[in-house]
């Protein structure tokens, strides 16, 4: 059977999701064409992929000679991200970028009706309301990579978003799940560094070691499915086998499971409504498993996500700064400049200082992002004088 293939454009094509986004279209031969490759500063890698995959349209943060001529060899042009976004050429946009970058390719897309497979946190935590305004106004649609949020969304299909009646997330537990407030204290960031399930970018294990990062997924979930806040939990398995949850309004509930692989979530958004034949991969087998644990995640121990969902409910800038604090915070402790139990502190003495605005536009987004950092930096500065 032939089949046209989908043309995609690759927004952040050189981080871990958009290599494993090619890797899955390389599996699947004719099934996509790559449209357009979008990178950061890592022009190498940039260079070889336009030469594996001949796009039509590249952009790169940082251009170099490699990157010139490999495009230059397959006719390739250079453009925008927003460009690449509205180009009449493109089925579906990945937003793979990490940052606010990928915000305004992600509200073009959706203003002109485009599908966005979306796997940028900082968009939906930032600016939700207003990717979810530009979703319904345009007629576009996102769909989810993360494994999580693309779990639910497997469980709405065929469903009604007004029988949610709740949403459950789970969460590993992150690397310390078993730790007490003692050994929190003492964590390094080599500990922090080291996930029990995934291997993602530094800023990400430790904000799934402090729990932020179920926190945001949160937050996601709110603008992702249009549900409050008080309908989305939070429930700690170890073993990462059931992938999120969704409870309906008679009680029933359905579940997503599978084998912890960030190949199927990524075809999923891709592909859909279509299911493809997925490259080998391993196989659940839950009688090997034998035993899933479920618990409620210590608000207590891991104050971070309390401080995410919380920040979730208000609303309005004060998303953008925790999300900004915590980034700060992070990156400090990364560097050993503060404790781990110090990042939720600098991240709720920031909250606690800011005035925020109810529904803010993007301008004011941004202005808080900025405050928040260089209030996180001061608080941060007045511990260690």
């Amino acid at each position: 059977m032939t089949h046209t293939p989908i043309r995609i454009a690759v927004l952040g094509c050189t981080g871990s999701i958009g290599c494993q986004t090619l890797d899955v279209i390389e599996q699947l031969p004719g099934r996509f064409a790559v449209q357009s490759l979008a990178a950061g500063r890592n022009t190498k890698l940039l260079a070889e992929q336009i030469t594996k995959f001949r796009p039509r349209y590249v952009y790169g943060e940082a251009r170099s000679p490699d990157a010139d001529a490999a495009a230059t060899a397959v006719g390739a042009v250079w453009t925008s991200m927003e460009d690449m976004a509205l180009a009449d050429d493109v089925d579906v946009v990945l937003v793979g970028t990490a940052g606010a970058a990928g915000l305004m390719p992600t509200l073009k897309a959706l203003e002109i009706g485009r599908p966005v497979a979306i796997a940028n946190k900082e968009v939906l935590v930032m600016a939700g309301h207003l990717v979810r305004r530009a979703m319904l106004a345009g007629g576009g649609e996102l769909r989810p990579v993360d494994s999580e949020h693309s779990a639910i969304w497997q469980c709405l299909w065929g469903e009604e978003q007004h029988e949610i009646r709740r949403i459950l997330l789970t969460a590993s537990g992150g690397a310390f799940r078993d730790f007490d407030e003692g050994q929190l204290a003492a964590v390094t960031p080599e500990q922090a560094l080291n996930h029990p399930t995934w291997k993602m970018g530094a800023k990400i294990t430790v904000d799934s070691a402090s729990l932020m990062n179920k926190g945001m997924e949160t937050i996601e979930a709110i603008w992702l499915f249009g549900v409050p806040m008080e309908r989305v939990e939070v429930v700690l398995h170890r073993e990462s086998i059931v992938h999120s949850l969704v409870e309906f309004s008679d009680g029933s509930v359905k579940a997503q499971l599978g084998v912890p692989d960030m190949r199927l979530p990524i075809q999923c958004a891709l592909a859909y409504p279509e299911r493809m034949p997925t490259p080998p991969s391993p196989v659940l087998n839950l009688g090997a498993i034998g035993t899933l644990h479920f618990g409620e995640p210590d608000l207590g121990r891991f104050p971070c996500l309390r401080l995410a969902m919380e920040s979730g409910e208000r609303g309005g800038t004060y998303p953008a700064v925790m999300a900004a604090a915590d980034e700060v915070a992070v990156l400090r402790f990364i560097e050993g400049k503060i404790g781990f139990l110090d990042i939720p502190v600098i991240i709720e003495a920031t909250l606690e200082k800011h005035d925020g605005t109810a529904d803010p536009n993007l301008e004011t987004v941004i202005a808080a992002d900025e405050w928040a950092r260089e209030k996180a930096e001061a608080l941060i500065a007045g511990r260690a004088s």
